[in-house]
């Protein structure tokens, strides 16, 4: 099979400069949800991304987002903040923990498990609880004892 080199050259500089003018995120059906109630992210993720009737919120640990520092120093302490910011950014989007239909909770400890649980039982009180994972790893970013990621469905999305 012979190439024509000169016809590739002008087909790939043709296709690279008309992609030049392409916005970076081509799908208008996926955004990022941002607010002051919740830490801001500390590398190259968002908060959130809201993707058609999902919000995708990033792991969040006990930043206290008016401090910009890490907070508390039990597990319980942590547990709290944690899920007051993720409860900040479904917030930000007119929704609840009770929209939450995934967690993942990374643990530095899994002796904390029974504490982390007990907050967590009191937050997601509602009749359906988020399925979710737990697991221990052996360190989290502000060397933190707690980082939750979650799931959230948005049961009018097809409305926004």
């Amino acid at each position: 099979m012979k190439i024509n080199l000169n016809k590739m050259a002008f087909l790939l500089t043709t296709f690279c400069l008309a992609s030049s003018s392409l916005p970076l995120l081509a799908n208008p059906n996926i955004t990022n949800v941002v607010t002051d109630q919740a830490p801001s992210a500390i590398g190259p993720y968002s908060q959130a991304i809201c993707a058609g009737a999902y919000i995708f919120v990033s792991g969040q640990i006990a930043i206290d987002p008016a401090l910009g520092k890490l907070t508390g120093e039990t597990i319980e302490e942590q547990t709290k903040q944690v899920l007051k910011n993720i409860e900040g950014i479904l917030a930000a989007e007119g929704l609840t923990l009770e929209n939450v239909v995934k967690t993942e909770v990374y643990l530095k400890d899994l002796k904390d498990f029974s504490s982390m649980n007990k907050i967590y039982a009191e937050k997601f009180s509602y009749v359906i609880k988020p399925a979710r994972a737990t697991v221990q790893i052996s360190k989290l970013p502000l060397d933190a004892l707690i980082e939750i990621s979650c799931v959230v469905f948005i049961p009018d999305a097809l409305n926004r």
